[in-house]
C-alpha cells in the first residue's frame, strides 16, 4: 500500500456475532442481457393481456432487480406466461433462458 490509496474491498468489523464475510452479487453480462430480454418481453405482453394480468407481470418483474429475489420473480413470470397461452411464449422462452443462466 502506497500512501492512502486502497484497491479492492476494505472492510472493518467491530464486534458482532455470526459475521459471514462479504457477499457480492455481480450478475454476468449474459444474465444482464437475459434479464433485459425478459423485461422487453413483459412490455410486449403487457398490452395484450387483461389489466389484472399486467399488474401481476409488473409485480413479478419487480423482483428481478434484487439478486436474492430473481429466481422467485422469474418463476412467477414463467407461470404467468404459461397461463396466457401462446401470446406468452416469447416471455416463457426469455424466462427459461434467464433461469438457465442462474443455474440450479
Amino acid at each position: 500500500m502506497a500512501g492512502d490509496n486502497y484497491y479492492g474491498d476494505v472492510v472493518n468489523m467491530h464486534g458482532g456475532s455470526g459475521n459471514q464475510g462479504i457477499v457480492h452479487h455481480h450478475a454476468s453480462p449474459d444474465l444482464e442481457r437475459a434479464l433485459a430480454d425478459v423485461l422487453a418481453r413483459i412490455e410486449e405482453l403487457r398490452g395484450q393481456v387483461e389489466p389484472e394480468v399486467a399488474e401481476r407481470l409488473d409485480g413479478a418483474s419487480a423482483g428481478l432487480a434484487v439478486p436474492q429475489a430473481r429466481r422467485g420473480g422469474l418463476v412467477l413470470l414463467r407461470d404467468l406466461a404459461v397461463t396466457v397461452g401462446a401470446i406468452g411464449q416469447p416471455l416463457l422462452d426469455a424466462v427459461g433462458a434467464a433461469l438457465q443462466l442462474l443455474g440450479p
